[in-house]
């Protein structure tokens, strides 16, 4: 597939009602002062931007380390860092983080996520920061919680294996890390749950504290919160839960089934009516009479034998016909699509699910939104991932610096401005 173009594969016309600007957004008003990299930290922060803060990213002058990642992580700036203002300053130098102070003193929100110790030896760490600026939220997002284990350094793969995700994706005995960055992306999202509360808490009318508080994520506490429901189980029936490729379905049919021309689909039918109507559709008349079949859990008991006959009958057809029957009688099914077949995708293209950006090195593309709408609009896209230190003068204008001031602090190395677009 060619390189998704923002000309060629947005749809034809918007959605009705988009909404536009930060303006109406929900957010508007709120600023962000952003200390992140990698997924967690840049997530939490392209939420909030998505509902209308002003997210400030600020980054060391070589830029955050994921703009230069190449493989599965090539994608992790592009995708987290929308609607943001992007900032280039050394903030271990004075005059640096002279500058960073300036943006606190009149922020919402500081969020960071770099290993611990790494704010308090710049002067960022929250009892600083709220001598500065008592109303100020600070999200922090982490590997863990603070206790036993907040000294070691975690990955989102780190987290899947101790926690309980790799072991129920994998087959026994053959753990297996989920294919995207959940913990770093969900993580994100439970920080900024915690900002938004934090915010409600200070401003609510009548009772709220007036001050700022520290909000905590972590990647392990998220991935348990993941898999709490195979605890729940296990607390519940005394019978741990079985990985997921060996698991025992509560459902007679729910599984892939390989097709003609070698594609795949996965097919469900869960309850007694919709295995009528499975049957009547495909003309299995000979399952539909069949007494050990007539319930789902009798199916579930017959899953040795039925799914390998129904395998054997469904070789033949194409995907799409399968599909197309299962689409006709409103039976559960689904294509097994990869990722890079989304940009296509007929439902996303036209809800408006897609939208135009441009990467920081000038190609045009498309970019997934929030998955959700706010009075039946999706959040738009206002700002693409910003090129390293793109809105920099922009910024200390705004703080009061003089052109000759900002030309110093270039030629001294304690800022950068855009650079030129990346490789």
């Amino acid at each position: 597939m060619s390189h998704p173009s923002a000309d060629t594969a947005a749809p034809a016309t918007p959605p009705s009602g988009a909404a536009t600007g930060a303006g109406t957004l929900p957010l508007a008003g709120v600023s962000v002062v952003e200390f992140t990299h990698m997924v967690m930290g840049p997530t939490c922060g392209m939420i909030l931007a998505d509902l209308g803060a002003e997210v400030i990213k600020v980054e060391p002058l070589a830029g955050d380390n994921t703009r230069r990642l190449l493989g599965s992580g090539a994608g992790f700036y592009a995708m987290f860092n929308r609607n943001k203002q992007g900032l280039a300053v050394n903030a271990k130098d004075p005059r640096g983080r002279e500058i960073v102070l300036k943006l606190v003193a009149g922020a919402d929100v500081f969020s960071e996520n770099f290993k611990a110790g790494t704010m308090a030896a710049l002067g960022l760490d929250p009892a600083s920061l709220h001598k500065l600026n008592p109303r100020l939220v600070c999200v922090s997002h982490k590997g863990f919680l603070p206790g036993p284990y907040e000294h070691r350094t975690a990955l989102d793969e780190v987290v899947q294996m101790m926690g309980g995700l790799a072991y129920m994706t994998g087959r026994a005995g053959d753990p297996l890390r989920a294919g995207t960055s959940v913990n770093d992306i969900m993580g994100g999202m439970f920080g900024a749950i915690g900002v938004l509360a934090a915010l409600l808490q200070r401003d609510r009318a009548g009772s709220g504290t007036g001050q700022g508080q520290v909000v905590q994520s972590a990647l392990f506490e998220n991935n348990v919160f993941l898999v709490a429901q195979h605890m729940m189980q296990f607390a519940v029936t005394g019978q741990p839960a079985a990985p997921m490729p060996s698991r025992i379905s509560s459902w007679g049919v729910y599984d892939v089934f390989g097709v003609a021309e070698g594609e795949q689909v996965f097919l469900a039918v869960v309850t007694d009516t919709q295995w009528a109507l499975f049957c009547d559709a495909f003309g299995f008349a000979d399952l539909r009479a069949d007494p050990r079949l007539a319930t789902n859990n009798q199916r579930v008991v017959a899953r040795e034998w039925l799914l390998p006959l129904l395998r054997e009958r469904l070789a033949p057809r194409r995907a799409a016909d399968v599909s197309a029957l299962f689409e006709a009688h409103g039976l559960p099914y689904a294509p097994i699509t990869r990722p890079e077949q989304l940009f296509d995708d007929p439902h996303l293209l036209g809800t408006g699910g897609l939208a135009p950006l441009t990467l920081p090195d000038g190609r045009d593309t498309l970019t997934p939104l929030l998955p959700l709408t706010l009075q039946g609009q999706r959040l738009p896209l206002r700002l693409n991932p910003p090129r390293l230190g793109e809105h920099t003068h922009s910024l200390l204008t705004t703080l009061g610096y003089s052109t000759e001031a900002i030309d110093r602090l270039v030629a001294d190395g304690i800022v950068g401005l855009d650079a030129p677009r990346d490789p």
